[in-house]
């Protein structure tokens, strides 16, 4: 195993030329030092990232099924629990809002561990909670099965984005988010229609039972490919937990970044939640159509999202959010007011809304990650996980004040949640352009092991 530098030129968010320089440990290979490279070449993804990518989008797959599935599983919950739709959004609240503790918590010390350790402790304890979630026989039950869940899940996303952060170099980072983040995408379409024919024909209890062992497979997976990240570590030590907790949020930039997070996440989960029951309820939609609103919208975003990332990374990160913010101020105005239509019209809609949705988060989780150095990226996108926990965990329960039942369990006031979305955009608009990339010294270099 030997080492080497390399140094190549690469463009910031805005256009602007910089330098970038990785120190990364490679079995004796033949090596060109890549100096003199074209743009192309630079933006052209080796198969070892490749490799590296997929293994990190399983994770986040799992991950993304476990929370989002709950959301379509909406009605059928409420149904068989007897609950009201403020009581749904608790359950949602629940995950959320354990995995913005823990993130604030683990803040404390995640720098100090090697980032593989750390990521396969967490995906363990979000297994085993994903599987209790599957076992839990009563609504409480439930409740506190999903904040178990949360608890471990909510903080598996940063650390895979950390790792991103890490080792992949700043000219194609934005696409390995776009990559990493298509795990959604599967998600949608893959695991919740899978998901949704599973509690339809047998139980609801079943989906989390599935994820679960495919989580155990996954994860034994993740032990073998994923490679060591320790290059962190001296500079991680070197300070008490304390002193780097306070080091990540007495920073201005970290600070910026962490709003943008929390306010694009707010805009979404003041619509997500309850979108299932609207679609159902208010504009008519059964259940098979139900799945393939969710199927539609998956396939385009599972192509969207990468196809978002490599413009970014070409164009400009900034450039493209402004784009992706503006068109998702269009689809939330439209899915919140959308009336009884055919089911074409209703997947058509949310099609246009998901991709917007999750084009935003792209440039802005790319900007956000670039925002901090590798020393502290793992503590900071712990907290930043947090900060996405806890605006989706108050975002749904400021939507539930804003939604009430009305006759036939229609939904009264989604389209206040729309409106209040608008202004939630322009907002995080303004807090974007504002985000700046760190500036990295050479000690903070991150040091990776390929096997």
């Amino acid at each position: 195993m030997s080492a080497y530098r390399s140094s190549a030129p690469i463009f910031d968010r805005t256009g602007r030329r910089i330098e970038s320089h990785v120190l990364i440990k490679l079995p004796k290979l033949n090596r060109v030092a890549p100096d003199l490279r074209s743009r192309d070449d630079i933006l052209r993804r080796p198969l070892v990232e490749w490799l590296l990518l997929l293994m990190l989008a399983a994770l986040q797959f799992t991950v993304a099924v476990d929370f989002v599935i709950m959301m379509p599983l909406g009605p059928q919950l409420m149904r068989i629990f007897d609950i009201n739709t403020p009581a749904f959004n608790l359950a949602v609240s629940a995950y959320a809002g354990a995995a913005g503790i823990s993130g604030i918590c683990a803040a404390l010390f995640l720098d100090r561990f090697d980032r593989k350790i750390a990521l396969l402790t967490l995906y363990a304890g979000f297994t085993i909670g994903t599987l209790i979630c599957g076992l839990a026989p009563t609504y409480i039950t439930l409740v506190l099965a999903r904040a178990l869940a949360g608890w471990f899940g909510g903080i598996v996303g940063g650390i895979s984005l950390a790792m991103v952060g890490d080792l992949v170099p700043e000219a194609r980072r934005a696409s390995a988010m776009g990559t990493v983040m298509s795990a959604f995408s599967v998600a949608q379409v893959a695991g919740v229609p899978l998901g949704l024919y599973l509690a339809d024909k047998l139980s609801w209890h079943v989906p989390f039972v599935a994820l679960a062992a495919l989580s155990a497979v996954i994860w034994v997976c993740a032990l073998i490919r994923l490679p060591r990240v320790r290059g962190h570590l001296a500079l991680s030590r070197a300070e008490t937990p304390m002193r780097r907790f306070a080091a990540i949020l007495v920073n201005g930039e970290h600070l910026r970044a962490l709003a943008l997070m929390a306010v694009i996440t707010m805009g979404g989960f003041m619509i997500i939640p309850d979108l299932a029951t609207y679609l159902v309820n208010n504009v008519g939609l059964n259940a098979g159509e139900l799945r393939w609103v969710y199927l539609v919208g998956g396939v385009a975003t599972l192509f969207t999202m990468n196809g978002i990332g490599r413009l970014a990374d070409r164009f400009g990160r900034m450039r493209m959010f402004v784009i992706m913010m503006v068109s998702s101020m269009v689809a939330a105005f439209l899915i919140t007011h959308l009336p009884v239509v055919p089911a074409a019209v209703a997947i058509a809609v949310n099609t246009f809304f998901m991709i917007s949705m999750t084009g935003r988060f792209v440039p802005a989780i790319t900007m956000i990650t670039s925002s901090v150095t590798p020393a502290h990226r793992g503590g900071f996108m712990s907290i930043n996980s947090s900060v996405a926990q806890f605006s989706s965990a108050v975002a749904a329960m400021i939507a539930g004040w804003m939604i009430h039942d009305g006759p036939n369990h229609q939904l009264v006031g989604f389209s206040l949640v729309g409106w209040a979305y608008l202004g939630w955009a322009i907002f995080g608009l303004w807090l974007g352009a504002r985000v700046r990339t760190a500036t990295v010294t050479q000690a903070e270099l991150p040091v990776v092991e390929v096997a």
